[in-house]
Parts: structure tokens; sequence; C-alpha cells
């Protein structure tokens, strides 16, 4: 039995035409290429692309190494201050803000904080942050039942635009010290006041919805109402914030046409997509949503955020 050779065996035949197989598959790629590089340095190409070209190039080269610098760097910032943040009691997600603070020019000064987010990559990491902001709130979305909301519709409705008032109010006392200071002559108060009464009644709803999800309150019935009476607030509010622009540029028809498009844009949501969304469901509850079902979702999403 120990004279026997295993197939497998170097010194066996199989393995020996195996490794001569492989010699001439590797010389006859290199006989080819030669060949080829004779017949080809007969040949003239057109001129080159030049110099703006090839510093394009290198220029997209340095923003995306500088894109992932920032992001890693944002990101261990975030997760080290969330991690503190938590640690004594408060929401992660207020570490998470504290840490783009932190890298920003208001601590550690302009040409440092350059270092780590420089101006070149800020187009760049808005687009992140804003299709991230697209997913996470889709993911809010996914998970949240309206259906307790239904019996307390208008109750809802009445909480979420009291807590427009009062900071509108607020907001619009502080222009009375602000406006002379920030303001000129060209700048109506009416518009000043306006201006500043709405930015202060706009809730920052993500910061929210993360607070809600990592206090484990979000699925309940009082975070499903917090987050319904913040998210008609919202959209009141963005839709006011685009009519008091519109007062101030004197083009009130933009104003009143994005406050139509977002009435017309959530009757669609609720009397043609969920329909269709709920349709959708049905098909996939017996087996796994196939990648049809995947790329009809996300598209619609991509479709909504537009």
């Amino acid at each position: 039995m120990a004279s026997l050779e295993r197939p497998d065996d170097p010194g066996s035949p199989p393995s020996r035409l195996l490794w001569i197989g492989y010699g001439a598959m590797v010389l006859a790629t290199v006989v080819i290429f030669l060949l080829l590089r004779e017949q080809g340095e007969t040949l003239t190409a057109p001129a080159g692309a030049g110099e703006a070209e090839a510093a394009s190039a290198a220029t997209q080269s340095e923003v995306f190494l500088r894109v992932l610098v920032a992001l890693a760097a944002i990101v261990v910032t975030g997760q080290v201050l969330a991690r503190v943040f938590a640690r004594i009691g408060q929401p992660p997600v207020i570490g998470e803000v504290v840490a783009g603070i932190l890298l920003g020019p208001s601590l550690l000064g302009p040409e440092i904080s350059a270092l780590v987010l420089p101006d070149s990559i800020a187009p760049s990491l808005g687009v992140i942050a804003q299709l991230g902001v697209v997913l996470y709130m889709f993911l809010v979305g996914l998970e949240l039942d309206v259906a307790p909301l239904r019996r307390r519709a208008h109750t809802t409705i009445a909480v979420s635009h009291a807590s427009i008032l009062i900071p509108f109010l607020c907001g619009s006392a502080l222009a009375l010290p602000l406006y002379p200071r920030l303001s000129n002559a060209e700048v109506p108060f009416t518009s000043f006041a306006l201006f500043l009464g709405v930015a202060m009644s706009i809730t920052a709803f993500p910061v929210l919805a993360r607070i809600l999800g990592d206090s484990g309150i979000a699925r309940t019935r009082l975070g499903v109402v917090a987050l319904a009476i913040a998210a008609i607030g919202d959209v009141t509010a963005w839709c006011l914030l685009a009519f008091v622009v519109g007062v101030a540029q004197a083009r009130v028809g933009e104003g009143l046409f994005v406050v139509v498009g977002a009435l017309a844009f959530v009757a669609v949501m609720l009397l043609v997509v969920r329909p269709a969304a709920v349709r959708l469901s049905r098909d996939t509850q017996s087996s796994s949503p196939s990648s049809t079902h995947l790329t009809v979702v996300f598209v619609a999403l991509l479709v909504a955020a537009l």
C-alpha cells in the first residue's frame, strides 16, 4: 500500500500533465502578447487628453480619499461620544451631534478642522448625509404603526400645531432685538420676524426619531403619537417657511406652489402608493421579498425623496 501513489501526488502522471498544460498556457500567453505588442508598436494614437483631465482625475481621487478619512473620523468620534453621553443618561444621538460640532471649526479652529473636514469635500459629505437621512427616515416610517392615530387624528393635529405656535411667537419676539443688529433697511421687519419665527418652529425630526428609537419607545403608543405630531409639525413648518420666503421675495406664488405640492404629495401617498404597497406586501407574505420587489420599493423611495 505504501508504494501506491496518490492521484494528487506531484510526481503522478496526472499532476505532471497538469503542470505541463499550465506552463504551456502561460508560455502561449506571453508569445501572443509579444506578437500583439510588435504589431501595436506600428500604430499611431491620437493626442493625449491633456493636463486638465489628468488634474480633474487627480482631484476626484483626492476628494474620495478625504471623504473616506472624514467619514472614518466622524463615525469614530460619534460612536465614542454616543457611548459617553449614554453613560451619563443622555440620548446617544446627542453625543453624535456634539461630535459634529467638535470636529468643526467652532472648537478646533479653521486650520485644524480643515485637516479632517476640508471645504472641498463639504458637497460630497452633504450628499451622503442627505442620503443617510432619506434611508433612516424610511426605516422609521416602515416601523411606524399609524393605526392608533386614526382615533386621535384631531387631537394629534391640534397638539402638533400648538407645538408650532409657541416657538413661532418666541422667534417673532426674538426678532425685536435682532432686527436692528442683523438686518438692514431693505428687509421689512414683517418678513424678518416671520422668517425667524418659522425657523424656530421646525423640529429636528430625525433627531427625535433617534431619541425615541434609542429609548425603546418608538413603537409604543406614546412614541407613535410623538412621531406623528413631529411629522405633522415638520411638514407644516416647512410649508410656512416656503410661504414666508415667497412673501419676502415677492413671489407668493412659489410659496403657494410648495404648500399645494405638499398636500398633493400626501394625497398621492395615501390614495395611490399605500394601496399599491399593501398589495405588494400581500404578495410577499408567503415568501421572502424578491429582488424585483426590493427594486420597486427602493426606486419608490428615491422618487418620494425627490
